[in-house]
């Protein structure tokens, strides 16, 4: 009988704390007389206590158990482990069945049981003496009871909550584990990871996948989870043990579904929207990209520089691909992307797999390969007798700007116009283009598209690279220019004497300062002209070296020839 008596003093002993009954009395001193009645002492009390032991609670305790000598029968802490039981229920010692009564978690209590409410006179051979006084050194470390529910608690909700988690939903959470003692067993925080998991579908612990549900991103809340919706009896094997209350403290960082799509949410679009980006096009735009919480991940503004890509065409991850169609120059739009559509489970740098982003995107420019410039006449002359055609001097002012109205350059902030001459490649293409068959007066808009501006490259400093360009451009002058191919005619009838009368000094021999000095003449008497817009000196010394056959330095009469008595195409000749 003694033999077997050990191992349930273990087991009956170990479950130990309740109620208080008695407070502040000393346990027995050797000697004494033998108490008769049960006292506890409250040796330490936490500062909050929102649940206290009562008949038909589970608890979990240590204790460290001596007889009135201070003699150890046994101890808990030994064990490695709590004693678990329910109180009130016949399981303890009567007097631990009442001590524990009304106790709080963390509470500590010093428990003195008369005989007769634990062994009696008849004691646990080689244990407990008959007759014996117990102190008990309590420790309470969990309460629960088996028609307790799930316990949610928010304390921080955000601001909005366009959603929350349903079942089926993904999740990705950090959170801090605790017993109800506050014993930390597990933190995300620590791994410097979320926790992701879908919910509601058996991933979890069956309280978790309950408390998750409702949840906004961005809200705080703490969970608390019985045993039997925890790890029930047999406790993980590792930080939690049997029968332990959970409580997780718990922040919401993204949820998505499988079933999702892209969100997208205009922010502001211009008034004027004459086109909407398609698939082909090529954009350029700003972008800060977070995640669901707030977090930047990455930001184009920071590197003073827009994004550049085609749309629809894969080059941009699917859920911006998509979100970026539609969209007007100068519209600011919010483009939230599931992970599916995003970087997937594996993620990529800085984004951690399964994160749900936000792009924020402010839309600079966009055009497609196969646009030409655009021209919108803003004032034009009633008179126009004349249109500007290639070979044409012009002379006008223009301000220059990107699509999103930031200006890049203006002749007006100089205080000169630009002067060119059409066709001659002094400007982009597109430019070239947007001032043909325009009257002196007139105003125009012309927009131009990056492959007829400053392409892919741009200008260092200057016009970013593939920019769609805008040039608000008024012509003041237009002096008409030659027939293609000349750079020189004659406004009358030419002399048949030409080359005599070139050659002043009659040697039969022209050289350049006697040839520059007749042509400078006759333009000056109106009876030839130059080309309009070219430096003069180099015409006419392209026109002398075009004239001196053998390169020798002169022209002779057998040289010297007229535009139409030559065999092939030149440019200077007369």
């Amino acid at each position: 009988m003694a033999a077997a008596l050990g191992p349930v003093l273990a087991l009956q002993v170990v479950c130990l704390l309740g109620s208080f009954v008695a407070g502040n009395d000393a346990p027995p001193v050797p000697g004494s007389p033998t108490p008769s009645e049960l006292h506890a002492e409250r040796l330490s009390v936490p500062p909050s206590c929102p649940r206290a032991v009562q008949t038909g609670d589970f608890v979990r305790y240590h204790y460290r158990g001596t007889l009135a000598d201070g003699t150890k029968f046994n101890s808990s802490y030994d064990h490695g482990s709590t004693y678990n039981g329910f109180v009130g229920k016949g399981k303890l010692i009567a007097g631990m069945d009442k001590a524990l009564l009304g106790m709080c978690v963390n509470e500590r209590r010093l428990v003195t049981v008369p005989p007769s409410l634990a062994y009696g006179s008849e004691g646990v051979s080689g244990v407990i003496p008959p007759d014996a006084v117990l102190t008990f050194d309590v420790l309470l470390m969990d309460i629960w009871n088996p028609e307790d529910t799930l316990v949610v608690e928010t304390y921080h909700t955000p601001s909005s909550c366009p959603r929350m988690v349903q079942v089926s939903d993904f999740v990705r959470y950090h959170y801090n584990g605790t017993l109800l003692d506050g014993t930390l067993f597990d933190s995300s925080h620590a791994r410097m990871k979320t926790y992701d998991t879908y919910v509601g579908i058996g991933w979890l612990i069956p309280g978790m996948d309950k408390g998750l549900l409702g949840m906004c991103v961005g809200e705080k809340r703490i969970i608390t989870v019985p045993p039997f919706l925890a790890y029930g009896e047999d406790g993980d094997g590792r930080g939690i043990p049997s029968q332990a209350s959970l409580v997780f403290d718990v922040a919401l960082v993204d949820l998505h579904n499988p079933r999702d799509g892209i969100m997208t949410e205009s922010q502001f679009v211009p008034e004027s929207c004459e086109r909407i980006s398609q698939s082909g096009d090529f954009m350029r735009y700003h972008y800060n990209g977070t995640f669901m919480d707030g977090s930047l991940f990455d930001s184009s503004y920071s590197r003073n520089h827009t994004y550049d890509t085609y749309i629809g065409k894969g080059y941009v991850i699917a859920g911006v691909d998509e979100g970026l169609l539609g969209a007007c120059i100068g519209e600011q739009r919010r483009i939230t992307v599931p992970p599916h559509l995003g970087y997937g489970e594996e993620g990529t740098g800085k984004i951690p797999g399964s994160a749900v982003l936000i792009f924020d995107i402010h839309v600079i420019d966009f055009h497609n390969p196969k646009d030409s410039i655009s021209i919108t006449t803003r004032y034009k002359p009633t008179v126009c007798t004349e249109l500007s055609k290639k070979g044409d001097y012009l002379k006008y002012h223009y301000n220059a700007s990107l699509m999103d109205g930031t200006e890049l350059d203006s002749t007006k902030r100089y205080g000169k116009t630009y002067n060119i001459v059409l066709g001659s490649g002094q400007v982009v293409i597109g430019m070239d283009l947007g001032l043909r068959e325009m009257c002196v007066g007139e105003k125009r808009t012309v927009i131009i598209p990056p492959h007829l501006g400053y392409g892919e490259a741009g200008v260092d400093g200057e016009v970013p690279g593939s920019a769609v360009l805008v040039f608000d451009i008024e012509l003041l002058e237009l002096v008409a220019g030659l027939p293609e191919g000349y750079m020189f005619i004659w406004n009358e009838e030419v002399s048949p004497n030409l080359f005599k009368e070139i050659d002043k000094d009659e040697n039969g021999e022209v050289f350049v300062e006697e040839f520059s000095d007749y042509i400078r003449t006759q333009v000056d008497a109106g009876k030839g002209k130059l080309a309009p817009g070219f430096d003069a000196v180099k015409i006419i010394e392209n026109m002398f070296k075009n004239q001196d056959r053998n390169s020798d330095g002169k022209i002779t009469a057998e040289e010297f020839k007229l535009k139409d008595q030559e065999s092939s195409k030149a440019h200077d000749e007369l």
